[in-house]
């Protein structure tokens, strides 16, 4: 999900293109009806929780959302509706059609048993500078108490923020301004980026998988690890950092989906 300022998606554009460069699949990033590689903040929380749920019952494989600037409160508000916070009921939302289905649940392609849309889990979400002056618009009024609470409908969320961010309004020593909570169960990680880090152009990253060092350096990324090389650019700890969490919750999926097939679950597709 892309920040609100235009023309900032081309930032997420660049980072779905560096994932595909990575090896993730680009089919996979980019929506199946409009071909954007991400979503706008200024559509509705509910509509893309329904396109969520319309791909983890066709691909068997749980999302994971990665949101920047006010697409990162997006992230944030749709575990919430995943979680019923905005009521009891989601639709599916069909994003070939863009249309919401006349149903609200879906058939869970690993148990092959009917279940509602709300409920599901996402298996990893994170969000890069969520705060500041996005929560000043009014579609984000609702979060000014709970933006950092994460709730437990996804596994693994991690929060990033710039040390120096005036978009988010952070800033050394003000702590509390840069930190996701645990409301629940979920593991929650808060990672700062250096203050170098610009805002807006973070996530233009598709210039990082063409330079054969840094590609190796992001191929054995661990948190906490190796620094990246000298010539990797300020943006690199972020991506690097995203880029293992998915690499890890790609897997993890795959294998719950094989295991589910193996059990006599799920489809083989």
């Amino acid at each position: 999900v892309h920040g609100g300022v235009f023309p900032v998606h081309l930032a997420m554009t660049s980072f779905g293109t560096f994932l595909t460069a990575m090896g993730y699949p680009e089919a996979k990033i980019r929506s199946p009806g409009s071909g954007d590689w991400s979503y706008s903040p200024y559509t509705t929380t509910d509509r893309l929780a329904g396109i969520l749920a319309w791909h983890y019952e066709q691909d068997g494989m749980r999302p994971m959302i990665v949101g920047h600037s006010q697409g990162g409160l997006y992230a944030v508000k749709i575990l919430k509706e995943f979680a019923g916070k905005y009521g009891d009921r989601l639709a599916v939302w069909d994003p070939v059609a863009d249309r919401a289905e006349a149903r609200t649940s879906i058939v869970d392609p690993l148990s092959g048993r009917e279940r509602p849309v709300v409920g599901l889990t996402m298996s990893y979400a994170s969000a890069l500078g969520a705060g500041g002056w996005a929560l000043v618009l009014p579609n984000q009024w609702d979060e000014f108490a709970t933006l950092r609470r994460i709730p437990d409908t996804v596994e693994e969320f991690t929060g990033y923020w710039i040390d120096v961010d005036l978009w988010a309004w952070t800033f050394p020593g003000a702590d509390a301004t840069r930190k996701f909570e645990n409301s629940g169960q979920v593991k929650v990680r808060n990672v700062t980026l250096p203050a170098s880090n610009n805002h807006v152009t973070l996530p233009v990253t598709a210039d990082l998988a063409e330079d054969t060092a840094i590609r190796a350096w992001l191929d054995t990324y661990r948190p906490g690890g190796a620094a990246p090389p000298a010539n990797a650019g300020d943006n690199a700890l972020w991506a690097a950092d995203v880029w293992y969490s998915v690499k890890k919750h790609w897997t993890l999926e795959a294998q719950r989906l094989i295991r589910a097939r193996r059990a006599g679950n799920a489809p083989a597709v």
